[in-house]
């Protein structure tokens, strides 16, 4: 059967093409799982590592890594950053040892374990006129020029559940898929902003940005090292996830604000 369509330069799979591929990675995944456990029973002090994260986590994720790399130097880790879309994929092609998310999937046959808490907290410039004032409403916040994720993040829709559960509106001019982005928009005062304190550390630092003292703020979320329901990890991602789990808290500093 062919496997691939050809027009001019342009070269795609047909629906054959398409189930094989399925079934090719499934198969790469299963010899590579072997290969690893082999090397598991030679006794071998080395392995490796595939880790699928959102974006948001890699501002914390290298210092677990270093800290892990510190007690297992033999370790590698390849390290994938997705957005929802690709975590969830991460998951169902089972492509990946962990995922490491704020918010697991609802529906999939998925284990997960929470290791530390992502608050949500809500950001402005210094130069904001909230930026020193205390119990800030959220009636008065919603009246701010919100900068937002994009539909489908995890830390959108988090956003929405908690704006929806107190009947609130906000006057959203921007959405990023980035939280980059929004911290740059709102240093160049568009806007405020809601993002995980835990990538606020420099900023709160050299004083760039704000961290505004709403009510009922902040959202408090988790990270989790997800998996499918039933995998069985090698002895290296078994001994990242006892680590992650074990000391991952008290890796992770919050920046006070």
């Amino acid at each position: 059967m062919p496997l691939f369509d050809r027009s001019g330069r342009e070269v795609t799979l047909t629906q054959a093409g398409e189930e094989l591929l399925l079934h090719t990675r499934l198969i790469h995944q299963q010899i590579d799982e072997a290969e690893r456990m082999m090397a598991d029973l030679r006794g071998l002090k080395q392995g490796k590592i595939t880790l699928t994260m959102a974006a948001t986590a890699n501002y914390f994720a290298p210092q677990m890594i270093a800290a892990f790399h510190a007690s297992y130097p033999d370790a590698r880790i390849t390290l994938e950053v997705a957005n929802r879309a690709g975590l969830i994929a991460a998951l169902e092609e089972n492509r990946s040892d962990m995922v490491i998310m704020g918010r697991p999937p609802e529906g999939m046959e998925v284990e997960k374990q929470s290791f530390c808490e992502n608050p949500l907290v809500v950001i402005a410039a210094p130069t904001h006129p909230l930026a020193n004032a205390e119990e800030i409403s959220l009636q008065r916040l919603s009246e701010e020029p919100f900068i937002i994720r994009e539909e489908g993040s995890g830390t959108r829709i988090a956003i929405q559940r908690f704006l929806d559960t107190h009947g609130l509106a906000p006057n959203v001019v921007m959405e990023m898929n980035r939280t980059e982005a929004i911290k740059q928009a709102v240093m160049a005062e568009l806007g405020v902003g809601i993002v995980s304190l835990h990538t606020l550390d420099m900023e709160l630092q050299l004083r760039r940005l704000s961290v505004l003292r709403v009510v009922d703020f902040p959202i408090l979320r988790h990270w989790y090292l997800v998996h499918r329901k039933g995998k069985r990890l090698a002895a290296m991602p078994q001994a990242f996830k006892e680590f992650v789990l074990r000391q991952g808290g008290a890796l992770l500093r919050l920046p006070d604000w």
